[in-house]
């Protein structure tokens, strides 16, 4: 039986990291939760407390008690106990965590509206130079031809393939404007700043094709922008790629 992916609480986990990024909104909700029937009852109290029948008169004294300002503050602690305690030591420790780039898949990722243009390094590992002065409906990385070490770099469109359990470095590029890359099972969403390059990791765990959308508005055709990921085994990727190798009829690189 094929499993549900999206239901009414959180998407299937298939990241190594997912599990405690689940804890922490767990935690977060809980949270929002009690706050939530706290002041609901205290709203509800001040209602009937507070009526036109039960107080006719106005006062003008202040309010000697001091409960609201011991709630606030214990709110202020739990919110710090979950941005300090929990919160950045789970980045830190995802940071700390990055494979070895000799050990893992490595992609480029260049967002555009509407789409995501991967670019693979090809059997020597090594990224062929990209200008955007070189973009053409032929080229749309602008990889540089005359780049030895694009000689065999491929390209996909909307479509990342990696091996089950290895891990993924994407390097995450913009075209035009901001957009945000975000695969909802990986736990995983970064955006991505036109002039700047980030760098996010992955290990899936799972076989199977996983959606990939863009988590920021970014024009008319951005709901359009979607992609897969498709996570399979070691033979069925090795497969993949050579499927996808550039011949020399290609000029030394495909697209």
């Amino acid at each position: 039986m094929e499993e549900k992916l999206y239901g009414y609480w959180l998407p299937a986990d298939i990241s190594t990291h997912g599990h405690v990024i689940d804890s922490l909104i767990n935690w977060l909700h809980v949270f929002m939760i009690l706050l939530f029937v706290g002041w609901g009852v205290f709203f509800v109290y001040c209602l009937i407390r507070f009526r036109k029948g039960a107080s006719p008169t106005a006062s003008y004294h202040p309010v000697k008690g001091k409960l609201s300002n011991y709630v606030e503050i214990g709110v202020i602690v739990v919110e710090a106990i979950l941005l300090v305690g929990v919160s950045m030591p789970l980045w830190a420790q995802w940071r700390q965590d990055a494979p070895d780039a000799a050990d893992a898949v490595k992609v480029h990722v260049l967002a555009e509206q509407f789409a995501w243009n991967v670019q693979y390094p090809g059997a020597d590992g090594k990224f062929g130079q990209l200008s955007p002065a070189l973009i053409t409906s032929d080229n749309l990385l602008g990889l540089n031809p005359d780049d030895a070490a694009g000689d065999d770099d491929f390209n996909s469109i909307n479509q990342i393939h990696v091996p089950v359990n290895k891990p993924l470095i994407v390097r995450l590029t913009s075209k035009d404007v901001i957009h945000s890359f975000k695969i909802p099972v990986m736990r995983v969403t970064q955006d991505i700043i036109p002039g700047a390059a980030n760098t996010i990791w992955m290990t899936a765990t799972r076989i199977g094709t996983y959606d990939i959308a863009c988590a920021q508005l970014c024009g008319l055709g951005h709901y359009r922008m979607r992609g897969q990921l498709v996570v399979e085994s070691e033979a069925d990727y090795n497969a993949w790629l050579e499927s996808m190798a550039p011949s020399e009829d290609d000029g030394g690189f495909s697209f």
